[in-house]
């Protein structure tokens, strides 16, 4: 008898947990974007420019250097930061200064943004700044989209393939 009411409430304890997971797998339903909207996502990993630019270096200061470590040129190891601005529809929604990443900031700059838009036609412009100049942008690029609801539009930039894309 002892043995039966055991397995039993293995039973019950089983059932209740079999239920719980069949509720919790189906409810509360989950949403990804609200209904009628689109999702844009701007991101990128871009090293700027090299932080107060190369020197040649003189014979003498060669001279006194290791010769594993002798080269023409001494360029400094921290880069600008990138300065990014995403507009849409005329409206300014992103526009911030990127430091560089890494310890003695010589990594690349880095940004991941998530924007939920409804769906339809939009203009992107997108703008790009990695040198020094105090005014203006290397990299300006916009376009046309008709979005889809639930649709996923991405925009990267990769300055081999001529700056922005649009995915």
């Amino acid at each position: 008898m002892n043995k039966v009411l055991r397995y039993l409430g293995q039973a019950i304890i089983y059932a209740a947990v079999a239920v719980l997971l069949a509720y919790f797998a189906d409810s509360p339903s989950y949403q990804r974007l609200p209904e009628g909207h689109a999702l844009v996502k701007l991101s990128f990993a871009h090293g700027a420019d090299r932080k107060g630019g190369c020197r040649q270096l003189s014979r003498e200061e060669m001279a006194k250097l290791p010769p594993n470590m002798r080269k023409a040129r001494s360029c400094p190891r921290e880069r600008l930061p990138v300065v990014v601005e995403l507009e849409i529809d005329g409206d300014l929604i992103f526009a911030e200064t990127l430091p560089p990443t890494g310890l003695h900031g010589d990594g690349p700059s880095q940004t991941y943004q998530r924007i939920n838009v409804p769906a339809g036609r939009h203009r992107f412009v997108v703008r790009l700044r990695d040198t020094d100049r105090a005014e203006g942008f290397d990299y300006v690029q916009e376009t046309e989209v008709e979005l889809k609801p639930g649709q996923n539009f991405a925009i990267d930039f990769n300055p081999v393939k001529g700056g922005f894309l649009f995915e």
